[in-house]
């Protein structure tokens, strides 16, 4: 049996498994092992089942044809059918689990004609629904006093669908008030990523928002620690499947770990940190294939602070240029342009300016989505007051250190690694954390191999 990395923090964890954590019976035997090894855990928010989120977005989408629409389905069956035929007593879940099957079958054949945005987070919350039902009943046939939550009942978010906005103040009522009492003589067990509206509604938190929601609920009780569990044991100074010279990194900062999330590291969904860190509630990532081998714990302060700490990279980056002739010693041009984007729910990500043209770089708020672009009447509005030109094929590097903008000669050893590519923007200086800048896709790893090789190895 594993220790979890945890268990000298007495009082409350709450743990979060990814997909990958619940692939099939014997990943969530593995995790159930974790929960049951401390018994100061007594949160578990899960996700969907590996894969099954995507097949329930193909089905939200619409599938006309029937003969693909029951391929989906049946993959859907297949995958939970597995785990359920290995339980000691399936029969104590079978009838929910066969209930949502139907309710997804129902669903999918509605979004066939007639999708929607609502249609969807109802659909695809059906992959939470399922897994937390088989995960439970292994933890009771582990012999652990587990029980089934349905979060919706304190999650609370606003009524926009695929990307809701959860509303902390409530959850924590709700939480106090249905959850907190169960932990006396449970073990918690309920799902990620969903949510419902004031109305009943279900709503979903976006995609990866499995680690926000666990974030959102350890705020909501008061945990004293939250652990991510995932398939890579911790955070790493970079992708390991860019360089083989990847070292995992046992204590990062808060600050440094939220930059990481922000610019492309897959271990956390950006949102996550944000209510831990008003909580100041210290965040363990592991692995829960190999528990044994530790992982990287995410606190306000650590003992070490280096220059240079990790390299982060985020494809498919659109740069949008904006110029005019007008902005020459002028004000409020750069006022009216954000107006247009904000009329147009744009949300900028980096920005860089010169005397008569401003550079930015468009946020990518959809995690499943490709580049992203500019609605074409927020085009045509912005070329009634300068140029635009619009580039993709791009990927955002960012260096993560700490008081880099405060340390002489860094920039050098940075750039003079460089003098091989062509750096399309820069950002350098508003944070003590980054540096960031755009490169052509097809230069962007081995950029990142570079740097690694220069300035961490």
């Amino acid at each position: 049996m594993s220790i979890t990395p945890a268990a000298a923090i007495n009082q409350l964890i709450v743990a979060k498994f990814g997909g990958t954590s619940v692939a099939d019976y014997a990943a969530m035997c593995r995790s159930a092992d974790i929960v049951i090894t401390n018994p100061h855990t007594k949160i578990v928010l899960i996700s969907a089942c590996s894969g099954v989120t995507n097949l329930l977005v193909a089905l939200a989408n619409g599938i006309s044809d029937i003969t693909s629409r029951q391929q989906h389905l049946q993959q859907l069956t297949n995958i939970h059918q597995q785990i359920l035929d290995q339980l000691q007593h399936p029969n104590t879940v079978s009838d929910a689990i066969y209930a949502l099957l139907d309710d997804i079958a129902s669903a999918a054949t509605q979004a066939a004609t007639k999708p929607s945005p609502q249609l969807t987070d109802q659909l695809v919350s059906h992959g939470e629904l399922l897994s937390t039902h088989l995960f439970n009943q292994i933890l009771v046939e582990m012999n652990a006093a587990a029980i089934r939550f349905d979060i919706r009942t304190v999650m609370r978010t606003d009524a926009q669908f695929g990307k809701a906005i959860p509303q902390p103040e409530i959850i924590r009522q709700l939480a106090q008030q249905h959850l907190i009492p169960l932990l006396a003589t449970h073990v918690v067990v309920s799902q990620g990523f969903i949510g419902s509206d004031s109305q009943g509604n279900t709503t979903t938190l976006g995609r990866g928002g499995s680690d926000y929601s666990a974030a959102l609920i350890a705020e909501a009780t008061d945990a004293t620690t939250l652990e991510i569990w995932t398939d890579v044991p911790g955070m790493y100074t970079t992708d390991p499947r860019i360089t083989t010279a990847a070292k995992p990194i046992k204590e990062i900062s808060f600050s440094e770990a939220s930059e990481m999330a922000n610019f492309g590291a897959k271990i956390l969904h950006p949102s996550t940190l944000v209510p831990a860190v008003r909580q100041q509630i210290p965040v363990f990532v592991g692995s829960s294939k190999a528990p044994q081998q530790g992982g990287t714990w995410i606190r306000k302060t650590v003992d070490q602070a280096p220059l240079f700490r990790a390299l982060a990279l985020r494809g498919n980056q659109t740069m949008v240029t904006l110029t005019s002739l007008n902005m020459f010693h002028a004000y409020g041009f750069l006022a009216e342009v954000f107006r247009i984007l904000a009329e147009h729910k744009i949300s900028v990500d980096l920005i860089t300016t010169s005397e008569v043209s401003v550079s930015l770089t468009l946020d990518q708020t959809d995690t499943g989505g490709g580049a992203p672009t500019l609605p074409l009447a927020a085009v045509e509005q912005l070329n009634q007051l300068c140029r635009v030109d619009i580039e993709q094929g791009l990927s955002l590097v960012a260096l993560i250190g700490n008081r880099m903008s405060n340390s002489k000669g860094s920039a050098k050893h940075i750039f003079g690694a460089l003098d091989a590519y062509n750096l399309r923007l820069i950002c350098y200086g508003a944070s003590p954390h980054n540096l960031c800048f755009l490169v052509d896709e097809a230069d962007a790893k081995s950029v990142v191999s570079t740097l690694h090789q220069q300035l961490l190895e």
